[in-house]
């Protein structure tokens, strides 16, 4: 397993799903984890897992696209991150037709004004030191477009973009920046979908069907490519897109 050993860390959106997957198995590796989310409770109770399993965690409240929150969140952090994870987002389905200029004012806001707002606050800091992790969790749809999945598509294909041009920006100085692109993950979100379905098992199905190993993935799963993108073996990544898909993606 790779190690984070005193790695001063921190994950937005770790109050549930993939984000508080990221943050267990960072603390299991050994870093501090500031564990953040617009959800306090959710943070607090990610936190006391990881404590439960000896590992060293803070909960913070984040909104990321509160200007407010973040600085406080730079100043909680107490000094430059090794390995920062834009995690937190949201959803939006339909066609372009289908998605009010309010739904998809409040995806751009949060999913690419959010990570921009984060990463420009804690990324001086770990460009003066002169090493540092940046993961960004973008998604399949921002490799290849999803069907009623404009705003979504739209929006992730904008956090690539960020990622590859932070990259490019701030090559050679010891700052990476990658970003992770999930297929079908059973996450809380996911497992709401299905609930509200009139055949979940069906829905399942028809969900797992998109991807070559015929299931969805775990969040588990995905942090674990975080894990290795914030690990020192992973240093000649950078500008990289890390799809884990189960294949969604291998015939388009």
């Amino acid at each position: 397993m790779f190690r984070l050993d005193q790695k001063n860390t921190l994950v937005t959106g770790a109050g549930s799903g993939i984000g508080a997957a990221i943050a267990e198995i960072f603390a299991q590796a050994g870093a501090q984890v500031l564990v953040t989310d617009v959800d306090h409770s959710a943070a607090v109770a990610t936190v006391a897992r990881i404590a439960a399993a000896g590992g060293n965690a803070r909960a913070l409240k984040l909104d990321i696209v509160n200007e407010t929150e973040i600085a406080a969140a730079v100043t909680a952090a107490g000094g430059p991150l090794d390995v920062l994870v834009n995690n937190a987002g949201i959803g939006c389905i339909g066609t372009i037709v289908q998605t009010a200029p309010a739904d998809f004012d409040r995806l751009m806001n949060v999913n690419v004004r959010g990570t921009f707002l984060v990463t420009r606050a804690f990324l001086p800091a770990m460009l003066a030191r002169g090493r540092g992790s940046v993961i960004n969790l973008a998604s399949i749809a921002g490799v290849i477009a999803v069907r009623e999945r404009f705003a979504y598509t739209t929006a992730k294909f904008a956090v690539v973009g960020q990622t590859k041009a932070l990259a490019l920006d701030h090559s050679h100085t010891g700052v990476r920046f990658n970003a992770i692109c999930p297929g079908r993950v059973e996450t809380p979100w996911v497992q709401k979908r299905l609930s509200e379905s009139s055949d979940p098992e069906a829905a399942r199905r028809e969900m797992a069907a998109t991807q070559l190993t015929g299931r969805m993935a775990t969040p588990r799963e995905i942090a674990a490519a975080a894990l290795y993108l914030a690990a020192d073996e992973s240093a000649m990544v950078t500008g990289s897109t890390l799809v884990v898909d189960g294949g969604w993606s291998a015939g388009k």
